[in-house]
């Protein structure tokens, strides 16, 4: 009997095997009932989730989810450098600009940058760092314009808002890329220039990210204007909020939604969402007020209009961009999100890593640095990590726009990660600073960063919404490579044409899927033995991290398959499912960057603890977010179980970095150094005496060239020797000859230094009845 079962088993197989080879076989037994089915799973997609859909541009991000990441191509791109103009331009205006700043005088005693600093800001062309030389900008690389905002955020969070804003999502960006020939040469030169102040209105009161219950609308019409009657254009109603350089903008980029009810312009009554560029002094513009962003205090603040008519012609495009708006905003923003909240999560983040080492290794605590206390090095490290890491990420996708990528998936993977990690750094920060960090005055260096952090958690996509909706919801179809193919295929009326190209597609899909589940069964029970696909030019201490990626892109690219089956339209609902699977996908990209920049660095191998903490603690979070995944899959216990086989046949064996590699880390970050430098390049470092930083970063060198005289010194008082305190001490020690002239001077200097470090700001019992009131 088990003769014949296996028997006819093995005759099953043959059969089924020779259906699946064979299309004309395939193609009615299986491919035909499958699409029936899979035309049921389609979700439902609304216009403007679909515009998102297809807005920008697939790129490693799509090597990450076919499950065979090619790494010769990562390593192929090239390395990107500024240009000499480009280095000049941070050299000069851009380090003049962050002399000019003082952030106590900006968010508390002024609420806004100074006129000298604005007027500054406007002459040296920071508005016109995208805008093209034709036009009178800079014409600058990506990379140029998230180096020029990262070294602005490092001093000043409202300077780098106001700086970042015009040359992201706004008026140059969309005028560069879809304005009429008229609208860029009257517009681009008056923005390059600062003789006009961009804004852009998107949000509404009661539309934030939805951008389809947008209520601003226009209709279209003729009316009377600048003496001219019978002038085409529209009537628009809108009410806006939370518009940076709004209050103070000239030029204003409104998004609405257009209706053609009188038939004006054809048969179409919903035109869509339409983008207009509007003076701000035309009648019956509402603006000027203002918000209050957690003392960042940059010009942020509602807007609004009742009817208020404009021309067709100011409409971004003319006529012919009449309802493309939202396909307009997506394509932008898929390049503006790449560098701006990158580059200033980064700044904070480095800044966080200069000042903590440094403080960690001036304050002391029972005669010991502070930084050499265990639990200063835990978090210390995970500053130094995530900063490492975050800069290369930043890097990574700067170079990608400048390549002409519009990575729209990543974007979102580097808006929600840095901004997040930026929090982490400068919560450690704050932890290490102690009293330092949460009394807020001229001294602090770190207190309005803490405040402000939230800010950019939130703008440009909330990160809760990024995280359960946008990374993996996008992904999933964008960078898939079958996916879009099925769905096409599905959606098309010619259904002879339809079964054809769906039938071609899931055969593939299928080879896919299968070389998918091998090859994470056998780098899991070989334990990434397997070179697979590796180059063999990389860096040896970091192969092993690129057959960890290998394995772990092939099981998520096999749950990404797993979960769009199983749950279909129905992962729109499943959030917390499409978070995790986007967690993956997230620490995939932010390890291929960390590995690049070690190549693009010139493998330093002061920089390798930096490496392999950043490495270890992604690679960590992956498996656990593997494990969470597979722990609350909507499925029965069987095919968890199964799945987890395939993902973990020997079980989680990756930890996180150890407390070897922790104080390894940390000790890189308490002395100046060729790692120290690299880690925090870019920020702005000033070096007039009596500046918070300055003092600092004295107090730090002073402290290692003190530090054999203080052991010695130590010593005596622990010796019974010298029994003074404070300068006593000193002077007690050089009396008796235990230390020289020459190092009692510098034990004085290193007092003086150390106490203004460690001195915070106090004021008057009424704070000096403050104008704001806030401190």
């Amino acid at each position: 009997m088990f003769q014949a079962l296996f028997l006819f088993l093995i005759a099953f197989a043959a059969a089924f095997a020779i259906i699946l080879i064979i299309p004309g076989l395939r193609r009615p037994i299986v491919s035909k009932p499958i699409l029936k089915i899979f035309r049921t799973m389609l979700p439902q997609i609304s216009q403007t989730e679909q515009i998102a859909l297809d807005a920008g541009t697939v790129w490693w991000d799509g090597d990450l989810f076919s499950g065979k990441p090619d790494w010769k191509k990562l390593r192929a791109y090239p390395k990107p450098e500024l240009s000499a103009e480009e280095k000049a331009f941070l050299d000069g205006p851009v380090e003049k600009l962050c002399d000019m700043l003082n952030e106590w005088q900006i968010t508390h005693e002024l609420q806004d940058l100074p006129p000298e600093v604005w007027q500054f800001i406007k002459d040296k062309g920071f508005f016109g760092l995208i805008i093209p030389k034709k036009y009178g900008g800079y014409e600058f690389s990506a990379l140029a314009h998230s180096e020029v905002v990262m070294k602005i955020g490092s001093r000043s969070g409202t300077a780098a808002v106001t700086v970042m804003v015009p040359n992201s999502l706004g008026p140059a960006e969309l005028l560069l890329h879809y304005g009429t020939e008229k609208q860029k040469d009257y517009y681009l030169p008056r923005l390059a220039k600062g003789k006009e102040v961009p804004c852009f209105a998107l949000t509404s009161p009661d539309a934030g990210s939805d951008a389809g219950a947008m209520p601003d609308f226009g209709v279209v019409c003729r009316s009377e204007f600048e003496g001219k009657e019978g002038v085409l254009g529209m009537r628009v109603t809108w009410e806006k909020r939370y518009i940076t350089l709004g209050p103070v903008a000239t030029l204003l980029g409104l998004a609405f939604k257009l209706r053609d009810p009188d038939g004006i312009l054809g048969d179409e009554v919903d035109l869509g969402i339409t983008l207009a560029l509007i003076p701000t002094n035309t009648p019956g513009v509402n603006i000027g007020r203002r918000h209050f962003p957690l003392n960042a205090v940059f010009q942020n603040g509602p807007n609004s209009g009742d009817g208020v008519f404009i021309p067709m012609e100011w409409v971004i495009g003319g006529q012919e961009g009449v309802g493309n708006g939202w396909l307009m905003l997506m394509n932008s923003l898929a390049a503006g999100r790449s560098i701006s909240l990158p580059a200033t999560s980064t700044g904070a983040a480095k800044l966080a890593a200069r000042t903590s080492g440094a403080y960690g290794r001036v304050r002391t605590q029972f005669n010991t640095p502070i930084g050499y206390f265990e639990g200063i090095e835990e978090a210390l490290a995970r500053i130094g990590g995530n900063t490492y890491m975050m800069d290369a990420a930043r890097v990574m996708t700067a170079s990608a726009v400048d390549m002409g990528e519009k990575p729209s998936v990543i974007s979102a993977i580097v808006k929600y990660h840095l901004t997040e990690r930026a929090r982490q750094a400068i919560d450690d920060a704050m932890d290490i600073h102690g009293g330092k960090g949460i009394c807020i005055g001229p001294k602090n260096y770190l207190g309005r960063s803490y405040q402000q952090i939230p800010v950019g958690i939130t703008v440009e996509g909330a990160n809760i919404l990024t995280r359960n909706l946008i990374i993996f919801g996008q992904g999933a179809i964008r960078c898939h490579p079958y996916i879009l193919k099925e769905i096409a295929a599905a959606r098309s009326e010619d259904q002879t044409q339809s079964l054809l190209d769906f039938d071609e597609t899931i055969a593939n899909h299928g080879a896919y899927a299968m070389r998918n589940v091998g090859h994470s069964l056998l780098c899991g029970v070989t334990g990434d033995f397997f070179r697979m696909g590796i180059p063999y030019n990389i860096a040896p201490e970091t192969v092993t991290y690129y057959r960890k990626l290998s394995r772990f892109s092939a099981a998520f690219a096999l749950m990404a398959d797993v979960s769009l089956l199983k749950l279909g339209g129905a992962l729109k609902r499943k959030e917390r499912i499409s978070a995790r699977l986007g967690d993956v996908l997230s620490m995939l990209y932010m390890c291929s960057a960390t590995l690049r920049r070690f190549e693009d660095d010139g493998r330093p191998a002061a920089d390798l603890p930096l490496l392999y903490w950043s490495m270890q603690d992604a690679i960590y979070q992956m498996q656990q977010a593997f494990d969470e995944l597979l722990n609350n899959f909507p499925s029965n216990i069987v095919m968890r179980l199964a799945l987890r086989l395939i993902i973990f046949p020997l079980g989680r064996c990756f930890s996180p970095p150890s407390d070897a590699l922790s104080h390894e880390v940390s000790r890189l970050m308490l002395a100046p150094g060729e790692a120290r430098d690299r880690l925090t390049s870019g920020i702005y470092v000033p070096t007039t005496d009596h500046e918070p930083l300055a003092d600092l970063e004295a107090a730090l060198n002073c402290a290692l060239e003190s530090e054999p005289v203080e052991k010695k010194l130590h010593a005596a008082v622990k010796a019974g020797k010298v029994v003074a305190q404070g300068d006593e001490m000193i002077n007690e020690a050089l009396d008796q000859n235990i230390i020289t002239f020459v190092e009692a001077a510098a034990l004085k200097k290193m007092e003086d230094l150390r106490r203004r470090v460690i001195m915070v700001d106090d004021f008057p019992a009424d704070f000096g009845k403050t104008s704001s009131g806030v401190v």
